[in-house]
């Protein structure tokens, strides 16, 4: 998954991040109640992680605001406020569910998944489907045909974000944040590599190239033919 952590708590934070890091998670750090709003509004994420007391916008705000724009990204709050009155506030602004600090990370595992299972449940019961492809979201499984093979995580970050906007522009940038996050470290030929690779899964039609701009799922050549090799 891609998450957002918001903390402004940086010993916090950073335990946080290398026990989420851990499952090979994608995962972003804003310590700013603006900077994430912003990022909510210009990115995709699988989940956002809540502090609510931040500084320049408050968390409540920034699910209420976040809710408003239509954005149904799951969220989780994490805070010190331990008022019932406080938490029902959370939960109504739209949070998918409420830990109060202090916790123990297994218990924000163990949220997580709660949280993430009801996102894809709703979302499909099946996974992910276009054309010929069948994505599972909980297994990194991709089915074609009955053929059903499992995806290294990369190329699973890959389909998976293309796979939820068929037909549409994809540029290299959000799909390296995708396996990356804001964090350095891609190789400047590394998504090629995953696309070529994907293309000999699922056939070199079905991800066409937009020179100097990114990448589309094409539906149509998706649901035709066998692979190409």
């Amino acid at each position: 998954m891609r998450i957002l952590l918001v903390e402004d708590d940086h010993l916090l934070a950073r335990t946080m991040l290398d026990m989420l890091r851990e499952g090979q998670n994608t995962v972003d750090w804003l310590d700013d109640g603006q900077q994430a709003l912003n990022a909510l509004a210009e990115e995709h994420f699988d989940l956002a992680i809540l502090d609510l007391t931040l500084p320049r916008v408050d968390g409540l705000d920034i699910i209420r605001r976040t809710r408003q724009k239509g954005n149904q990204t799951p969220v989780i709050i994490l805070t010190a406020r331990a008022d019932l009155d406080e938490k029902l506030q959370g939960l109504d602004a739209g949070a998918d569910d409420y830990l109060t600090k202090p916790f123990a990370m297994a218990e924000l595992k163990a949220r997580i998944r709660a949280v993430t299972r009801r996102g894809r449940a709703e979302s499909s019961s099946t996974g992910l489907t276009v054309g010929r492809l069948t994505l599972n979201q909980e297994t990194g499984h991709l089915t074609i045909d009955g053929i059903s093979t499992a995806l290294p995580r990369s190329e699973f970050q890959i389909l998976h974000y293309l796979m939820n906007h068929p037909d549409q522009v994809a540029t290299r940038r959000r799909l390296e944040e995708q396996l990356y996050g804001w964090e350095p470290g891609a190789e400047s030929n590394a998504l090629e590599v995953h696309i070529h690779h994907l293309r000999r899964r699922i056939g070199k039609t079905a991800i066409r190239t937009l020179r100097g701009v990114g990448y589309l799922l094409d539906s149509e050549a998706a649901g035709q033919g066998a692979p190409s090799e």
